[in-house]
C-alpha cells in the first residue's frame, strides 16, 4: 500500500508508515505545502495513494467520495500534539495488517475505527 501523510501530520508520522513496511510520501516533501485540498485529492488519485490527514474537509463524502480514492484516512485525535497523532497512526497500522481501506474513508477515533462507503 502506498500512502501520503498531509503537511498537518508530523514527519513521525510517515517514518512510522515506512518502518511498517508500507511506502509513505508527504505533501511537504512533494511541495505541495499550502495547496488546496482539490490539489492533494488530484495528487493522492493520480498517484493511487491512501492520504492520512487531520483535515476534516476531507471526511465530507460528497466533496471527497470514497470510491474515486483509493483511500481516506482522517485521524480525529482530542489533542494534535505529536505523540498523540503518531499514536494514532500506530492503531491505524494495526489494522492495516488486516483491512485495505481500499474505496473507504476511515476516521480513526480514539476507542474506533469507522468505516464508511459513498452513498
Amino acid at each position: 500500500m502506498k500512502f501520503k501523510t498531509d503537511e498537518n501530520l508530523p514527519l513521525e508520522a510517515a517514518l512510522s508508515l515506512r518502518e511498517a513496511g508500507f511506502a509513505c510520501e508527504t505533501v511537504s516533501d512533494e511541495g505541495l505545502s499550502g495547496a488546496p485540498d482539490k490539489t492533494i485529492a488530484a495528487r493522492i488519485q493520480e498517484e493511487g495513494r491512501i492520504l492520512v490527514t487531520l483535515d476534516l474537509d476531507f471526511s465530507n463524502i460528497q466533496a471527497y467520495p470514497p470510491n474515486h480514492y483509493v483511500g481516506i484516512v482522517v485521524l480525529r485525535p482530542k489533542a494534535q500534539d505529536k505523540a498523540t497523532v503518531v499514536a494514532y497512526v500506530h492503531k491505524l497500522i494495526t489494522v492495516l495488517h488486516e483491512r485495505i481501506p481500499a474505496g473507504e474513508l476511515w476516521i480513526v477515533q480514539r476507542d474506533r475505527i469507522r468505516f464508511r462507503q459513498a452513498g
